[in-house]
């Protein structure tokens, strides 16, 4: 029971840190949307909002690094549409105020975090496990490392910027557009 209380509360934060971010995620938002009782704050998570955003980022990276291991990889571009199919509706909750939970520990913690270097080190790590993920895909696909490498973090940073631009506009355009130029890029053989 006390593990499925801590997954709900680490569950309640992704959710949180998508549409609010860092900044804005309080434990009292997290205990409405868990369900938990305000005794399990401090017995789940001794280290605080801090401690609770760490995990939330890690599972939310280790989640999405699990969509992609799952992406086919006969040929590059069939990963790369692959991936642009299966982000599009997270990039779609984007444009309607959502974002990435794995990002939001990076952009706005401000002074009410005593470790940055913690929450960028667990984003960083994520980030580097979806590249990895993709690069691995891309490289059993045919494409040399280097340039497997170069792709998959072009994607990711497709993805990442979309969020962005996305919420921004209000509209999942700036995401087509981003998505198109990454597909035209692909070798005519990928």
């Amino acid at each position: 029971m006390a593990a499925d209380t801590k997954s709900r509360m680490i569950s309640a934060a992704i959710g949180l840190l998508q549409r609010h971010g860092l900044a804005a995620m309080s434990f009292t938002d997290v205990l409405a949307e868990s369900g938990a009782a305000r005794g399990a704050i401090y017995h789940h998570f001794p280290g605080g909002k801090q401690e609770l955003a760490l995990e939330a980022a890690r599972r939310n990276a280790e989640d999405v690094r699990g969509h992609l291991h799952e992406l086919p990889a006969r040929t590059p571009r069939e990963v790369v549409e692959a991936f642009l199919g299966n982000v599009r509706p997270v990039v779609q909750a984007s444009a309607g105020g959502g974002g990435c939970a794995v990002a939001a520990v990076t952009v706005d913690g401000g002074a009410a975090m005593a470790d940055q270097s913690s929450l960028r080190a667990v984003a960083a790590e994520g980030f580097a496990g979806w590249v990895g993920e993709l690069t691995g895909k891309l490289t059993h696909a045919g494409m040399s490392p280097a340039q497997a490498a170069d792709l998959a973090t072009l994607m990711i940073v497709t993805l990442e910027g979309a969020h962005i631009l996305c919420r921004a506009a209000g509209s999942i355009a700036p995401f087509d557009s981003a998505a198109a130029a990454l597909l035209a890029a692909l070798p005519s053989s990928g």
